[in-house]
This record gives C-alpha cells, structure tokens and sequence, in this order.
C-alpha cells in the first residue's frame, strides 16, 4: 500500500482522564507520525493535537478507530489523495 500525506486532529475533552491513553496510542503508531503540536486550553479545560502523518489508510485507520473509542476524544482525519 502507497503512504500518503496527511493530518489527525484530536480534541481532549478533560485532559485528566484521557490523556495517559491517547499518549500511549500515539507511542505505538509512532512511526507514522511526522510532526505533533499538542496545545492544552486550559479555560475550556481542554487539549488540541494536531499530527502530520505519513502513513496509508489502514494504519491511519487504526490509530483514529481506536482514539475514537476513547471518552471524552474527538478524531478526524484526512490523508491526500494520491
């Protein structure tokens, strides 16, 4: 399969609980990933991570399935088109 370039966007909703396990998601999809900017709001209580990825869709799609699963995480993603 061809790698292709792309984003995740990941919003924490309360950093408390959840940011232990997405860390360790992103630890083990390490490898696709070009470029992490995380930001904590802390008025809204909140985190924002952005990655630049390069990766193919399968691999993509098992690291947003499994962020997605998580309470409290929001996921989306894009990848280029060629």
């Amino acid at each position: 399969m061809n790698k292709r370039l792309g984003f995740v966007g990941i919003i924490i909703e309360d950093r408390k609980k959840a940011a232990e396990e997405v860390n360790h998601l992103l630890s083990e999809h390490g490898d696709m990933v070009v470029a992490r900017v995380g930001i904590p709001y802390k008025e809204k209580h909140c985190c924002v991570i952005t990655l630049i990825v390069d990766t193919t869709t399968d691999e993509l799609g098992a690291l947003t399935g499994k962020l997605g699963t998580l309470e409290g995480v929001s996921v989306k993603s894009a990848l280029t088109k060629a």
